[in-house]
């Protein structure tokens, strides 16, 4: 089946929900890469052939997330070769990080509120070493960038960040949407466990129920609003997330994306 076939089984509108920015590259991932269809909360199943059932299409999708795996480990070794011969004493001061002439190859700094003990080898979380390659790749590509201009409080969205076109709805599918879909009806709730992993009040001047600066890390801190919902004008949960205009000197804007997502992880973490 070609990914133009497929797209008669879903209605292609684009909204996102299944984490693609478009339906054409879902249609992509299914037909040529084995993803579930089933990814897509719309999706005509009663119709769909024997060959994209999720029993057949489990296989592909094993393989895809076996090579995705594989690529990510690599980028976590070539990472790792790129802060190897970098002089962790300067960069401390560049990333916001703790250096110790004890141990000077480790950088210590605060991720989510976790303790982050990273050396060039591996990279401990909360008193446990971490295995996850994706926030191996955010916290060694942290180190990797060096650092550049210190956060100044000028905050933008996504889409005010160059070439982030393909990464806006990927930011609301992961984090904004999800945030704003958990916390519904309970402003409260979010603004206390925002605290809890370092959050304090933004500038103020928004009209949001709950604005709190969050250092996800040392200098790439996420500017969380929350609109709560309002069902008499027919308003659902609202959340934005905006950033720094310095953000890109930290991180790329993969990386940025991955860690408002970590953010909204997080947050639903102390919520359980």
């Amino acid at each position: 089946m070609t990914p133009h076939q497929f797209l008669k089984f879903i209605p292609a509108t684009n909204c996102g929900e299944c984490g693609y920015p478009a339906c054409l590259a879902f249609a992509v991932a299914v037909t040529k890469g084995g993803v579930s269809p089933e990814l897509c909360p719309y999706l005509n199943k009663k119709d769909l052939p024997e060959e994209l059932s999720p029993q057949k299409n489990n296989v592909g999708l094993e393989a895809v997330e076996r090579g995705q795996e594989e690529r990510d480990m690599a980028l976590v070794a070539h990472l790792k070769s790129k802060v190897l011969d970098l002089e962790f004493k300067s960069l401390s001061v560049r990333l916001g990080a703790d250096w110790q002439e004890n141990t000077p190859d480790e950088l210590r700094f605060i991720y989510l509120g976790r303790q982050v003990i990273l050396d060039r080898d591996e990279v401990i979380v909360g008193g446990r070493q971490l295995v996850d390659p994706r926030d191996q790749i955010l916290l060694y590509n942290y180190v990797a960038f060096g650092g550049g201009r210190r956060p100044e409080g000028n905050w933008v969205g996504m889409e005010s960040l160059p070439n982030s076109i393909s990464k806006i709805r990927t930011l609301a599918t992961y984090c904004e949407l999800r945030l704003a879909k958990r916390f519904s009806g309970r402003a409260d709730v979010l603004g206390t466990l925002c605290q809890q992993i370092g959050g304090a009040g933004g500038p103020g001047d928004q009209s949001a129920e709950v604005g709190m600066v969050i250092p996800v890390l040392p200098r790439v801190p996420h500017y969380l609003l929350f609109w709560d919902e309002e069902p008499e004008d027919g308003f659902d949960a609202k959340v934005k997330v905006l950033f720094d205009t310095h953000v890109m000197d930290f991180l790329d804007l993969e990386s940025l994306v991955f860690a408002a997502e970590r953010l909204a992880d997080r947050l639903a973490e102390l919520d359980s």
